[in-house]
C-alpha cells in the first residue's frame, strides 16, 4: 500500500498554543478601549480609549476578525494554520503595541483639545494584550504551515523552495 500525498492522517499538524496566546492577547485588547486612556489635568473626567481615538476600536475588532480568520484556518487547513494570515496577525499586534507604547509615551489629542494629558490604565493593559498578541501569533507563525505541501515531487530542481 503507497501513501497518498493528499492523506492528512499522518500529516504533523501545528500546535495550538499560538491561536491560544494570541487569542488571550486579542480578548484583553478588546477590553482596554472601555479603560480610561487618558487623564485631563485638572478635575476633568478621564476619557476612555473609544472617546480618545478612534483608531483605538479599530485595531481591537481588526484583532477579533484576525482571530476568527485564524481559527477558521486551523480547522480548515492541511496542517493547522495558514502562515501568511498569521505574519499578518503579528504584523498588526506589533503594530497595536507601537501605538499603546506612543499613546502610553505622549498621549495623542492634548494637542487639539489644549490639555496636559497622561496616560491611564487603558494603555497599559492595551500595550501589554498587543505584546500578547504579537507573541501568540509568532509562536504559531514558526509552526508548520496549513497548506504547504512539502513532498520532493514539488520541491524545485534547484531546491530553492526551500
Amino acid at each position: 500500500m503507497t501513501a497518498d500525498h493528499t492523506d492528512t492522517s499522518h500529516r504533523r499538524r501545528a500546535k495550538t498554543t499560538g491561536l491560544a496566546v494570541a487569542g488571550v492577547g486579542i480578548i484583553l485588547f478588546n477590553i482596554a478601549p472601555f479603560l480610561n486612556w487618558v487623564n485631563p489635568e485638572g478635575d476633568d473626567e478621564p476619557w476612555s480609549g473609544y472617546e480618545t481615538d478612534s483608531l483605538v476600536p479599530f485595531i481591537a475588532y481588526l484583532g477579533l476578525g484576525l482571530l476568527v480568520a485564524m481559527i477558521y484556518a486551523s480547522r480548515r487547513a492541511g496542517r493547522g494554520q495558514h502562515r501568511g494570515l498569521t505574519l499578518v496577525s503579528l504584523a498588526v499586534g506589533i503594530a497595536a503595541a507601537l501605538q499603546c507604547l506612543a499613546f502610553g509615551i505622549e498621549p495623542m489629542g492634548g494637542l487639539e483639545r489644549g490639555e496636559d494629558l497622561s496616560a491611564d490604565i487603558g494603555v497599559w493593559l492595551g500595550l501589554i494584550a498587543a505584546v500578547v498578541w504579537a507573541v501568540g501569533s509568532a509562536l504559531l507563525a514558526k509552526e508548520i504551515e496549513g497548506d504547504d505541501e512539502r513532498t520532493d515531487h514539488n520541491i524545485g530542481v534547484s531546491g530553492a523552495n526551500r
